[in-house]
């Protein structure tokens, strides 16, 4: 099993990096969060998970080496294959799934592409007591701090595969983030599309 890789990293598109490792060039498949924190000619280290196949070898690659047991942890439910696991990653935290199936919460989970109200009951049941301690993330779920992160690395990820580099990415997220505290702060959950189309609108004004 490939645990981790470090190396520059030469390329990244909206789906996955590419990392130099000993003069190999490693395709990594991400979310948009671990995206957002690698920037291309810096050098990165990523947690991977080996996904074999017969026809195929496909590299995941993740921030946290939490992220990547998650990962992993979500693809022994039933229905839950590494593009639904990466997917769910890609709209909640670790701590923010734990939650979730901890919860019972059905409508968490169906937030994520690909997954219907059965398959998350399912998801709950085969993960319940598997996914770890939700430790301090029920509180930052209750007032959607849990949220925050997941807007923010599709934002900016959005931005930098529209060809904006990565200050311009940061500055609009900044831009933005009043209006997503206030659709927090109404509890409700902040609209990716809407918040890059206003990212968009305050770059073409600076």
């Amino acid at each position: 099993m490939i645990a981790s890789v470090r190396g520059q990293v030469t390329a990244i598109a909206p789906d996955g990096a590419v990392v130099e490792v000993g003069g190999v060039g490693v395709l990594v498949h991400c979310t948009p969060g671990t995206l957002a924190t690698l920037r291309t000619g810096e050098e990165a280290r990523l947690a991977t998970s080996l996904v074999v196949r017969e026809e195929s070898l496909t590299l995941f690659g993740f921030a946290t080496d939490d992220e990547r047991g998650t990962f992993e942890m979500l693809q022994t439910a039933s229905g839950v294959g590494p593009k639904v696991a990466l997917a769910m990653l890609a709209v909640h935290t670790p701590n923010a799934l734990r939650v979730a199936v901890a919860s019972a919460d059905v409508k968490a989970l169906t937030r994520v592409p690909g997954v219907g109200p059965k398959g998350a009951q399912r998801i709950i049941v085969d993960l319940k007591n598997r996914l770890g301690t939700p430790e301090e993330a029920v509180n930052a779920a209750l007032d959607g701090r849990a949220a925050a992160p997941a807007w923010r690395a599709q934002v900016h990820s959005g931005l930098v595969g529209l060809g904006y580099s990565a200050r311009d990415a940061d500055e609009a997220v900044a831009a933005v983030e009043p209006q997503a505290d206030t659709e927090l702060a109404e509890g409700r959950t902040p609209q990716v599309a809407a918040l890059l189309k206003a990212a968009l609108r305050a770059l073409s004004v600076r």
